[in-house]
C-alpha cells in the first residue's frame, strides 16, 4: 500500500513543508531590509544593528506540518487515522498561511516598512494543502474498496 498515490501526494507535501522551513516567505523595506523566515523577522544583513521578532508559532508550525504529512505516510495500514491526519495537516497549512500573513501585516505596520514582498514559499502552503486534500480523497478511495471487499466476502 505505501506505493499508492496518495503516498507521492503526501511526499510533495512533506518536500513543499521542507522547502519552506528553508525559504524567505517575506521581504520588508525599511531604512533596512528585513526578511521573514522560521527564525522570524530579522535584518537580511548580519552586521546590522536592527530589531527583531520573534515567531514561535511559525517555526513550530513550519516543523510540524511537514512531520504529519510524514507520519502520515508510514501509517497506511491505518486509514482512518492517515485521514484524519491528512485533515488537521489542511488545518495546519492553513494556518500556517494565515500566520504568513499575520505577521506580514504586523510586520510592516511594526517596522514602518515602505514595501513588502512575498517570496514564491508563501505560496507553499496552499499548494502542500491541495496537496494533502488529493491525498485525503485518494486514501478514503482506498478504504471504500476495502469495505466493498468485505462486504462481498
Amino acid at each position: 500500500m505505501i506505493q499508492r498515490i496518495q503516498t507521492i501526494y503526501l511526499l510533495l507535501a512533506v518536500a513543499f513543508g521542507t522547502s519552506m522551513f528553508f525559504s524567505t516567505q517575506i521581504t520588508f523595506v525599511a531604512d533596512i531590509e528585513y526578511i521573514l523566515n522560521y527564525a522570524g523577522i530579522h535584518a537580511a544583513e548580519t552586521n546590522a544593528n536592527s530589531e527583531s521578532m520573534a515567531t514561535v508559532a511559525l517555526t513550530i508550525l513550519l516543523i510540524l506540518t511537514p512531520l504529519v504529512s510524514l507520519v502520515s505516510i508510514f501509517l497506511f495500514k491505518r486509514r482512518m487515522i492517515q485521514i484524519r491526519l491528512c485533515a488537521a495537516n489542511v488545518g495546519l497549512l492553513i494556518g500556517t498561511t494565515a500566520l504568513i500573513y499575520y505577521f506580514g501585516t504586523v510586520g510592516m505596520k511594526q517596522l514602518n516598512a515602505t514595501a513588502l514582498s512575498y517570496g514564491i514559499s508563501t505560496v507553499f502552503p496552499i499548494v502542500a494543502a491541495i496537496l494533502n486534500i488529493l491525498a485525503l480523497r485518494a486514501i478514503g478511495k482506498d478504504e471504500a474498496l476495502v469495505r466493498s471487499m468485505d462486504r462481498i466476502r
